[in-house]
C-alpha cells in the first residue's frame, strides 16, 4: 500500500471512529452555532500574491517539524505577519493535528481557515463546519469522480470554500470537471513524496482564466515567491517554512513583504 493509500484508509478510518462518539445528525445541529463568515476565496485573489500560512507539528515526509507548538501563538503571528488565510493540519497520526487545533486557530485570530485533511466523507464536512472551517482540501488523487463531485457539492452547500488540489495534468482536467473555482497544484507527489516546483510551472499554462491558484509545497522564499506571482499564481500554501522558524512573524513578513506602511492595504 503507497503512502497516499494509507493516509485514505486512515482517513476513513478515523471518520469511523468518530461518527461512533459524535453523529452528523449531531454535528448537523450544531451548524447554527457557526460564527461570523469569512469567505477563504476571496482572500486568495486581492493584489499581490497571497500567502495561506500553514499549521501542523509534523509530516510524514519529515516528520516531527514542531511538536509543542502552541495553535494560538502560532497562527497570531501568521496573521500579524500578514498571512492572508490559514491551513490547519486536522490528520492526528501523520501531522499531529486534531479538530481542536482548528477550534484553537479561530478563536485565536481573524482570517479565514482551511481544514487541512484528506477528506472522503461527508461527515468530515459537517465536522469543518462545526469547528470553525470557513474552506475545505478536496485532493482529486484520493477520491473518484464521482465523489469528488459529490464532495464539492455538499460541502458548497455548507457554505465551505474548496481548494481542489492536482498534481498533474490529467488531475487537472477531473478537477475542472468540477468546475472547481480553487486549483491546488501541489508540487509534492504524494506517492513518492518527492517535490519539484517545476509542477506549478507546467500546469499553469492549461488552468483556464478566471481560476485561482495556490501553489503548495516546496516553496520558502522571495524569490521562488516572485516566480510564481510573474506566471500568474494567485496565492502559495507555506507550512514547514513557516513551523521551522524562529521567529514566524518575521518568517511571514519576509514571505509576505507585509510592513507598517502596507499594513493599511491588508487590513478589512
Amino acid at each position: 500500500m503507497g503512502i497516499i493509500d494509507q493516509l485514505i484508509d486512515g482517513a476513513r478510518r478515523g471518520v469511523e471512529a468518530r461518527r461512533q462518539g459524535v453523529s452528523q445528525a449531531e454535528l448537523e445541529s450544531r451548524l447554527s452555532a457557526r460564527g461570523e463568515d469569512r469567505p477563504f476565496n476571496e482572500a486568495l485573489t486581492r493584489p499581490g500574491l497571497s500567502l495561506i500560512a500553514e499549521f501542523k507539528r509534523r509530516s510524514p515526509s519529515r516528520g516531527d517539524i514542531a511538536a509543542n507548538a502552541d495553535v494560538a501563538t502560532q497562527v497570531g503571528a501568521y496573521e500579524r505577519g500578514g498571512a492572508a488565510a490559514l491551513s490547519v493540519l486536522t490528520d492526528e497520526p501523520h501531522f499531529g493535528g486534531s479538530l481542536e487545533d482548528l477550534r484553537a486557530a479561530r478563536e485565536a485570530c481573524g482570517l479565514p481557515i482551511i481544514r487541512k485533511d484528506f477528506i472522503v466523507d461527508p461527515y468530515q464536512l459537517y465536522e469543518a463546519a462545526v469547528h470553525g472551517a470557513d474552506a475545505v482540501l478536496l485532493i482529486v488523487r484520493a477520491l473518484s469522480d464521482d465523489d469528488l463531485a459529490y464532495l464539492y457539492e455538499q460541502a458548497r452547500a455548507l457554505d465551505l470554500d474548496c481548494l481542489v488540489e492536482v498534481h498533474d495534468a490529467e488531475e487537472l482536467e477531473r478537477a475542472l470537471a468540477v468546475d472547481a473555482e480553487v486549483i491546488g497544484i501541489n508540487n509534492r507527489d504524494l506517492d513518492e513524496q518527492q517535490v519539484d516546483i517545476a509542477t506549478t510551472f507546467e500546469l499553469m499554462p492549461d488552468v483556464p482564466a478566471g481560476k485561482t491558484v495556490v501553489a503548495e509545497s516546496g516553496i520558502s522564499g522571495r524569490g521562488e515567491l516572485e516566480e510564481l506571482e510573474r506566471v500568474g499564481v494567485d496565492a502559495v500554501l507555506i507550512g514547514g517554512a513557516l513551523m521551522d522558524a524562529p521567529d514566524p512573524e518575521s518568517k511571514t513578513r519576509e514571505l509576505t513583504g507585509f510592513d507598517d506602511a502596507t499594513r493599511e492595504h491588508h487590513l478589512p
